[in-house]
């Protein structure tokens, strides 16, 4: 009796101990606290349920979540790249058309300079000659290429393809800085139509500053004064106070433009005296002037031409010139900086103090220690901002 009265007591037992478990959780279930539109959040744990796609998505700003991070508009994206294959593509017309140009510059003074030399020894060889026919062909010829090299000369001094090939090379070297500039916005910013249009903008200016066309919109290579060059947009702002070092830019291009004048000048003009005293060689009256004329000339313009083109002043000015503009950019972006009233157009500080010292040459203690200097009222500063140029 007793083996038989364990089980039943055990399981009664058991029963007893189920049933009592059951009755608290019902208890616990009823006394719980109602949820209001079933929001379960309160109750349990964070749970991350986006995927590792969707993480990138959301990093690289071109996805459309719900979050707070600003996406970019696709449209914007696709006129930026418009821009930026516009860009390279007149980076590449830049570069290959300042390449032609460096060769006109280069095979042009070689064609005059031996043309001219011809010229001038068939002048000697005419003098030299008995006279008749002789004489009259020497003389034709020799006069004839001295007229030739004279129009050449005009030709040469007015376009300047030294010269043309500097702002080739210069236009090619700001639109690649203006491709990257572009990239980097679309890289790690949120570009807005805003960012389209002075994008657009800054890519007219440059077409403006550095025309690729030689008639009717080719920059003046003789102007009456040296003004910087200026590749980007124009904004409306007080004229500001000329710094240093473009002062003495400025200064420096109008003595190269000076120089560039009077060797365009004296070329032309010292290849016509050279016709005329190939034309009078063998005449009665002025005979041996002629013949010193006609050679010395030639001879001279030689020395000119190769003055002029081969040192390539007119690109030495353009050199100058384009350094001018640069340092003209570089206080007018300081300036506009400092007078942008809206903070989220304002370029970072840091950012933006560490960008001009590399644009300077300078380290950021020298850039602080030369702003300091020139603060300071009443004491003359003779350092120039620039040490890259």
């Amino acid at each position: 009796m007793a083996s038989m009265r364990a089980p039943s007591l055990m399981g009664s037992s058991i029963y007893s101990s189920s049933r009592s478990r059951r009755e608290t959780m019902i208890r616990a279930t009823i006394n719980m606290p109602k949820l209001q539109n079933g929001n379960l959040s309160p109750y349990l744990p964070k749970l991350t349920t986006r995927g590792w796609v969707e993480e990138l998505e959301l990093r690289s700003g071109y996805t459309n979540t719900t979050t707070n991070t600003k996406v970019s508009d696709p449209m914007v994206i696709a006129k930026l790249y418009m821009i930026m294959e516009t860009i390279a593509d007149r980076v590449e017309m830049h570069k290959n058309i300042g390449e032609q140009r460096n060769n006109w510059n280069s095979l042009l003074l070689t064609s005059i300079n031996t043309i001219t030399l011809t010229a001038s020894m068939m002048t000697g060889m005419a003098a030299m000659s008995g006279g008749g026919a002789p004489l009259l062909a020497l003389k034709l010829s020799s006069t004839s290429l001295f007229l030739a090299v004279t129009g050449m000369l005009f030709v040469m001094n007015k376009i300047q393809p030294s010269q043309l090939a500097e702002e080739q090379r210069n236009a090619a070297r700001l639109f690649k800085q203006l491709h990257e500039e572009i990239r980097t916005t679309v890289s790690i910013g949120t570009p807005t139509l805003d960012d389209v249009k002075e994008a657009m903008d800054k890519v007219l200016a440059l077409d403006k500053a550095y025309p690729l066309p030689l008639l009717g919109v080719m920059l003046e290579k003789f102007p009456k004064t040296v003004e910087p060059a200026r590749w980007w947009p124009e904004k409306e702002q007080k004229q500001a106070h000329k710094g240093k070092d473009e002062e003495d830019y400025l200064r420096l291009g109008g003595k190269a433009l000076k120089l560039n004048k009077a060797l365009a000048i004296s070329g032309p003009l010292l290849t016509g005296l050279a016709a005329v005293g190939s034309a009078l060689v063998g005449t009665t009256s002025c005979g041996s002037f002629a013949v010193v004329l006609g050679i010395v000339a030639g001879a001279l313009s030689s020395v000119v031409n190769t003055l002029e083109h081969g040192g390539q002043v007119g690109m030495v000015f353009e050199m100058y010139r384009s350094n001018a503009g640069f340092f003209r950019l570089m206080e007018e972006s300081i300036e506009s900086n400092l007078k942008e009233r809206e903070v989220e157009k304002r370029e970072n500080g840091e950012m933006f103090e560490m960008k001009v010292a590399l644009q300077l040459g300078r380290s950021l203690s020298e850039l602080r220690d030369l702003a300091t200097c020139s603060s300071i009222k009443g004491v003359a500063n003779h350092e120039f901002a620039s040490k890259l140029f």
